[in-house]
């Protein structure tokens, strides 16, 4: 069969797509609205963790605004559908700096403590103009589109580097091994860490972006986190003064020293890059990778043919974007948003992955399309926030997920969906684990190739097709599982390519 074919009814979708369990979504009516709990609903929990989505779509078709609460206790306002986003992304009345927050808000809210909030946490994701477009305008050059194709080479040499360590195995978790190190060692070439320090960066330290409330007994080893983090923010800019280069962190360091930012800035921008830079790219490998592994034969077919990558990419972030929901953003003043009123200070968030699936701006918007365009998802943001880092971390995706595929062969996973752990993180989606099985020849493989391969992904015209549409997984058909593979239970009745 062509990669390209839709698959026969006799084709056998991934076992890894079991139907939802969420329970807010089961209805006797038909429409999910009114299976929708008394607001405010509660974003968090196992089965919305694994698949948020039933509940975006039922929350969507009740309205735009909705009173929701997160594990700390705290309320907010989540709004869903894809124009409202848009909308709530640019209206100027909405502000991102804390200090916009009400006393229920900062009684409440996973944020850091002080002194750490006021030192660490001034940084672009809360600042607001005009002093977020001048820091902005400070780290814009290392990211720049022209920047990042000329180091794909060395990118690809990183994710090659870390698949010689497991592609004889036979069987690997593809975080551990691969997701957890590749964007940081990406980041790090980008703006200029020196070895020794990415060394001595511990990816615990990651978890600070997952803050838990006061109360939360967790709080001592988050706060045990935040210490040793900001001691190696502190440590680097000692070092990076005395070795200064052309570097992006030479460059905030020098900024700092003339005046153009306090120490603090400085601080939270370093912050930033470290952290916000490599974790939300980790996450996103993670969730493409089960996306691909619940639709094989689009996993076929992307392995087959490279140059699909950059659409394959963008459907992807569509499809389950990392970066689920956006951070805090705040009314100076009692206002009215889609027709809810909303009291100054009460925070506002929006869901990037309930507008990423709405039907009134996608077309089949559950099923995973690399054929669709044209794509405008929302898994960078809009506005003034938008990701500076989105041509690196789609750039770092299609060397991901491109290197995978081809050093390891006949990919499947290799533990059921109910033991796929995902990251209880408030704002984000991702699992901390993720096991697979492959052909272990593929270790043998040259690495002559992967310059052409790389080319391909990253010069295929934005018009190329891809996949034809289809509400079913389409691409070359899966092979069969292997005996004695523990995704072997059949998957009940319904939309394939719609369970997550």
């Amino acid at each position: 069969m062509n990669p390209i074919d839709p698959p026969s009814a006799a084709d056998s979708p991934s076992p890894l797509a079991p139907p939802s369990t969420n329970s807010t979504t089961a209805t006797d009516t038909g429409n999910p609205a009114d299976a929708i709990p008394t607001e405010p609903v509660e974003l968090y929990g196992t089965d919305y963790k694994r698949d948020p989505y039933p509940l975006y779509a039922a929350l969507r078709d009740r309205g735009p605004v909705h009173r929701v609460r997160f594990p700390s206790g705290v309320c907010a306002w989540l709004v869903t559908g894809y124009d409202a986003a848009q909308q709530a992304l640019t209206d100027p009345r909405l502000g991102k700096h804390h200090s916009r927050g009400n006393a229920a808000w900062r009684a409440r809210a996973s944020i850091m403590p002080e002194p750490q909030h006021s030192q660490l946490q001034v940084h672009l994701l809360h600042q607001d103009p005009p002093r977020h477009t001048a820091m902005r305008r400070m780290i814009t050059d290392a990211f720049a589109p022209q920047r990042v194709e000329a180091l794909r080479p060395r990118f690809q040499e990183r994710a090659d580097a870390l698949v010689d360590r497991f592609a004889d195995a036979g069987r690997a978790d593809l975080v551990a091994e691969f997701a957890a190190h590749f964007p940081f060692r990406v980041l790090a070439e980008v703006i200029g860490l020196p070895e020794e320090f990415a060394v001595r960066f511990d990816r615990d330290w990651g978890k600070v972006v997952q803050p838990v409330g006061p109360a939360d007994p967790a709080r001592p080893a988050y706060e045990a986190r935040l210490r040793g983090l900001q001691q190696y923010i502190a440590d680097l800019v000692v070092h990076k003064r005395r070795a200064s280069g052309a570097d992006l962190l030479s460059r905030l360091v020098a900024g700092r020293d003339a005046g153009e930012l306090t120490q603090e800035e400085l601080d939270s921008m370093i912050f930033q890059l470290l952290v916000a830079g490599q974790e939300p790219v980790t996450n996103q490998i993670t969730t493409a990778l089960v996306t691909l592994l619940r639709h094989p034969a689009h996993l076929a077919a992307l392995a087959a043919r490279p140059e699909l990558l950059p659409r394959a990419v963008e459907e992807l972030l569509r499809h389950d974007a990392a970066f689920e929901l956006t951070t805090w953003r705040f009314f100076a003043e009692d206002s009215e948003l889609h027709g809810t009123r909303i009291p100054a200070g009460d925070s506002v968030i929006v869901s990037l992955c309930a507008a990423n699936r709405d039907p009134r701006r996608f077309a089949d918007a559950d099923a995973l399309d690399f054929d669709r365009s044209p794509n405008p998802h929302l898994a960078f943001g809009h506005g003034i926030h938008f990701c500076p880092g989105a041509a690196l971390a789609r750039a770092e995706l299609q060397i991901a997920l491109g290197t995978l595929l081809r050093r390891l062969p006949d990919l499947r996973p290799a533990v059921p969906e109910a033991e796929l752990s995902w990251i209880p993180a408030v704002l984000a989606r991702g699992v901390n684990h993720l096991p697979v099985t492959y052909a272990p020849h593929a270790s043998h493989e040259s690495h002559a190739s992967h310059e052409s391969h790389a080319s391909h992904a990253s010069h295929t015209p934005e018009g190329a097709g891809a996949h034809g549409r289809s509400s079913a997984p389409i691409g070359a058909a899966p092979q069969p599982a292997a005996p004695g593979c523990p995704m072997t239970a059949a998957r009940t009745t319904g939309t394939p390519g719609a369970a997550c």
